[in-house]
């Protein structure tokens, strides 16, 4: 029952993966056996969204712990998220609702790290929010990005727009 058990642990945890580039770390606490505690900073692109990439900070428990994967990871993550290519491309009706754009396992198999992606069209805007979560109970502690399009520099115009508009830095798929 216990295998049973580790095992669907290790499958959830599979699922879980995202494509991030690892960009860096910096050690915060020295471990005699084991990684030192660090931050972590990964970067990952929004599946709906061309030319805005996140950038995404958070504490990682090292020691013994780690090495066998039984630490479990503090609540502490920041998310920042920028225009990264000349024009930021979407289609508003691909990221009108609330979607999870990154999930992580922050512990075996209990608590997890997670980015919601929020759209608002009135102001062409997109919220990003970090937080942790556990099955029993998650962490108020969270951290919040916004991406604007009017904040970006003007998208170069389109040679056909095509059901698309321009809105500051985005080119805005419409129907």
């Amino acid at each position: 029952m216990k295998r049973m058990i580790v095992l669907a642990g290790v499958l959830l945890l599979a699922a879980c993966g995202n494509e991030t580039d690892k960009i860096g770390e910096a050690s915060t606490v020295f471990n005699m056996l084991g990684k030192n505690d660090r931050i972590e900073i990964e970067a990952f692109e929004d599946p709906d969204i061309k030319g805005l990439s996140c950038y995404l900070s958070y504490a990682k428990k090292g020691g013994l712990k780690e090495t066998v994967n039984l630490e479990e990871d503090a609540s502490d993550a920041s998310v920042s998220c920028v225009q990264t290519a000349p024009a930021v491309e979407y289609n508003e009706r691909a990221v009108s609702k609330p979607r999870r754009v990154f999930k992580h396992s922050a512990s075996m198999v209990f608590k997890s790290r997670q980015i919601m992606r929020y759209y608002d069209a009135k102001r062409k805007a997109f919220a990003y929010m970090v937080y942790s979560d556990k099955i029993i109970q998650g962490s108020p502690k969270n951290s919040l990005s916004v991406f604007s399009c009017y904040g970006a520099p003007h998208a170069p115009m389109p040679a056909s727009l095509n059901g698309r508009q321009v809105f500051g830095g985005c080119i805005v798929e419409t129907n």
